[in-house]
């Protein structure tokens, strides 16, 4: 196996902190201070998936189904999920978000995306913010399979 280069090492420390560093500070932007971070995070999983059934968001999320039951109820006193009959299988319930649910993700997803577009805008310039989208380009391939 060929060794790994001191520069490969080094970016891969410094991403990593930088990554979690600015994720922690994206989800500060638009943090509910009525949901803890494992609600705000299914609230989005649900958003994602759609209707789906309360294992498959706890296979979805890494979570233990109590874990997720426990949380969905939560985002259920909150108004912000509801509940409704599987139609291929009346034993099972599925998970959609309400209005005030998709409402609540939609505006969160705003305030981080503007938030980093002022931050972008405020912090660098525009020759630093084109160095930026190329780093991104070349950072796109560590998403691919």
């Amino acid at each position: 196996m060929a060794e790994i280069s001191d520069s490969a090492t080094r970016a891969a420390r410094d991403l990593r902190v930088v990554f979690s560093r600015l994720r922690r500070r994206i989800r500060e932007v638009a943090q509910d201070a009525d949901l803890t971070p494992s609600q705000e995070s299914a609230l989005t999983l649900v958003s994602k998936h759609g209707a789906a059934t309360a294992s498959a968001l706890a296979s979805a999320e890494g979570v233990r189904p109590q874990s997720m039951a426990a949380t969905l109820a939560a985002l259920d006193q909150h108004g912000l999920i509801r509940r409704s009959p599987d139609p291929t299988d009346g034993r099972r319930q599925l998970v959609t978000l309400t209005e005030v649910g998709q409402a609540r993700v939609e505006g969160n997803r705003q305030a981080r995306e503007e938030w980093l577009a002022r931050a972008f805008q405020d912090r660098y310039t525009e020759d630093e913010r084109r160095t930026l989208l190329t780093a991104i380009e070349l950072l796109e391939r560590l998403s691919r399979p």
